[in-house]
């Protein structure tokens, strides 16, 4: 599993936040009531699944964040 696709990117706080600047990206994180967490360059680090329940007005918990599995069932196509 790349670490990538588990936290967003640069451009996608910045797209959320509408901040380039780490420093404003966090006040405008903290304002907001995100959570994240600081890199070894001072960055805020937000998790992919966390932000994605954010955005759907779903308050992340422990119990909702865990990436359910899928299978397709196509037995009952007929």
């Amino acid at each position: 599993m790349d670490i990538q696709s588990e936290i967003l990117a640069e451009d996608e706080i910045s797209a959320i936040t509408v901040f380039k600047l780490a420093r404003s990206q966090i006040n405008w994180l903290e304002k907001h009531g995100w959570h994240y967490e600081l890199n070894g360059a001072r960055r805020p680090v937000v998790g992919r699944v966390y932000a994605r329940l954010k955005l759907a007005g779903v308050k992340p918990t422990g119990a909702n964040a865990i990436v359910q599995t899928w299978t397709l069932d196509l037995s009952k196509i007929s």
